[in-house]
């Protein structure tokens, strides 16, 4: 977190009443990966899935501040530091806000069940489980809405730009579009039933921050003309419950071409998405995952194992999903006996 960005955020005190005889002394979260810009739709859409995610163990300690006991999952990647850890980081920045950093205690177990670097929002999951359970933990004084900035600066000090298009489908759960990042608009959009996704990440290394560097700051306006096409027509299609319309918007002129390059196999995967049923294949957030749409899981299934084949005789080593939308979004785990 910045200096800059810690004074914007407590420009704004919450003012919140926090009964203390009620704050629990331990909570388990879970907060689910997402598919960020749902292949046309960059940095305004996006959706969580059922699977993966990330899990936050909390317990409330007599010692004032905010501190990590352990991470798992991680290999050693992320730092311990709570003041450069996105998940105790935004914690401590939302328990200043509320005044209450120097009267409570909270130690973090984070489990990183997904893998870092997927273009599955890893950081997101994280940062979302914590500030949920944080939040739990004090009695729910805070709505979604309210925890949707702190999850932002999670990703600001994530990848140095703070978007909402992993950490708001994460937090609300379904379908969202970011109407306005600076204001932070964010609307839910419907979800039809038989929307599932199948993911496959190639195990490759595709830095976020090396991914939005070769961006294009200037589009074709003929090109944004079919972008913009594009998005109205998944919004549509998903308020009419429309997978013919959702599936061929669901194509992205902007930002694949560019993104692609860095993906093994893509267009071979994308081909074998589409020849088994896909109704629209693409990017998920930064890479290197990639997304096949379906209608129904066993088409999605099927999707994921051919693509994994065609990646095993490539000699690429690759993690697979299927999953439906997640509507829910974090929720709270009993802890393990």
């Amino acid at each position: 977190m910045t200096p800059c960005n810690q004074k914007k955020m407590n420009q704004n005190k919450l003012d919140k009443k926090i009964d203390f005889e009620n704050i629990l002394d331990k909570v388990r979260v879970f907060a689910p990966a997402t598919v960020a810009n749902m292949i046309c739709g960059f940095d305004i859409l996006g959706f969580a899935v059922d699977k993966p995610g990330d899990e936050v163990k909390m317990y409330r300690v007599s010692e004032p501040g905010v501190r990590i006991r352990c991470i798992t999952g991680d290999d050693g990647r992320l730092p311990l530091d709570p003041d450069r850890n996105t998940v105790s980081a935004c914690v401590k920045m939302l328990l200043s806000d509320l005044g209450l950093l120097n009267d409570i205690g909270v130690e973090i177990e984070l489990i990183k069940h997904m893998p870092i670097g997927s273009g599955l929002g890893s950081s997101s999951a994280s940062t979302v489980a914590g500030l949920f359970a944080v939040n739990v933990l004090l009695g729910s004084p805070l709505s979604k809405t309210e925890l949707m900035p702190y999850c932002v600066e999670g990703e600001r000090l994530a990848c140095g730009y703070g978007h909402a298009d992993n950490v708001a489908p994460a937090l609300m759960g379904g379908v969202t579009l970011i109407r306005g990042q600076a204001d932070l608009d964010v609307i839910r959009l419907p979800v039809p039933d038989e929307l599932y996704v199948g993911i496959v990440f190639p195990q490759v290394d595709v830095p976020t921050r090396d991914a939005r560097k070769l961006i294009k700051d200037k589009v074709l306006l003929k090109d944004a003309v079919v972008q913009w096409g594009n998005i109205a027509g998944v919004v549509a299609g998903l308020f009419q419950n429309d997978y013919g319309l959702i599936g061929r918007s669901m194509q992205d002129v902007l930002i694949e071409p560019t993104r692609a390059i860095l993906i093994p196999e893509f267009y071979e995967m994308k081909r074998i998405a589409l020849e088994n049923g896909a109704l629209s294949f693409g990017i998920s957030g930064s890479g290197p995952s990639v997304v096949a749409v379906s209608r129904g899981g066993e088409v999605a299934q099927i999707i994921v194992d051919k693509i994994k084949d065609h990646l095993s005789a490539r000699e690429i080593d690759s993690l697979q999903y299927v999953s439906a939308v997640n509507i829910a979004g974090p929720k709270v785990l009993e802890f393990d006996v």
